[in-house]
């Protein structure tokens, strides 16, 4: 009767034990984006042959109904701390472009640089809070390795194409989204609590709006930005 009881108490307060929930939703824009620039790539052949057209600046990417892409959505503030995974960030140069264009990692997580053009680069990161560096990396050099001990939104360029531009957002935990060309995004596994919520663009700037999970529940969060006509 005692090892039933225990059975039942463990059973009783696991089934009390709130459960984790999601913040879900989409990133759009108001009014009319500027036009993208193409990009003139004609002082590098190796890269401008890979295209069969000009492409254009990802400053901005726009989708489908004003979606808006590459907008960073993440838990500012509620959530802790978390140790970085295992697993490398991969920054990838690639037609003299940087794939992705916004790249997410956590605190002290392992970041590596990747070139695979037939020309040289020089990436040169920008951050505020963190050791700025620049170094060239010929065509079949191994990656560049390197972390970040400070969560910050980080610009990087190449000091030899001028147009190969990026962003390495630096970030506490693993509770963020980056949204693509239908501009949504998924937060889950969030424990009960009260959350900031931060939307961050490179060009728009950023929106926080402010959420509380009380269990297993989905919350709807969208943002919405002005475009810059210039």
């Amino acid at each position: 009767m005692i090892t039933i009881a225990a059975i039942f108490t463990t059973l009783t307060m696991s089934s009390a034990r709130p459960q984790n929930g999601t913040i879900s939703g989409r990133v759009s824009f108001d009014g009319t984006p500027a036009k993208p620039h193409p990009i003139d790539m004609s002082m590098e052949p190796s890269c401008a042959k890979q295209y069969a057209k000009p492409v254009a600046a990802e400053t901005v990417v726009t989708g489908p109904e004003n979606a808006l892409e590459n907008v960073v959505v993440y838990v500012s503030v509620g959530a802790p701390d978390e140790p970085p995974p295992a697993q490398p960030a991969v920054l990838t140069q690639k037609g003299c472009r940087y794939a992705p264009h916004v790249l997410a990692f956590q605190v002290n997580q392992d970041f590596e640089v990747v070139n695979e053009d037939q020309t040289s680069h020089n990436i040169h990161p920008l951050p505020s809070n963190n050791r700025e560096w620049n170094k060239s990396q010929p065509p079949g050099a191994p990656p560049i390795e390197d972390k970040y001990a400070r969560p910050e939104f980080i610009p990087v360029k190449c000091n030899i194409h001028p147009w190969m531009k990026g962003t390495l957002a630096v970030m506490k935990n693993s509770h963020y989204a980056i949204t693509t060309g239908d501009g949504e995004f998924n937060l889950p596994n969030l424990p009960p609590g009260n959350y900031t919520i931060t939307a961050w663009h490179e060009s728009y700037g950023e929106q926080t709006q402010q959420v509380t999970i009380t269990g297993s529940e989905a919350k709807t969060v969208n943002f919405v930005f002005k475009a810059k006509p210039y």
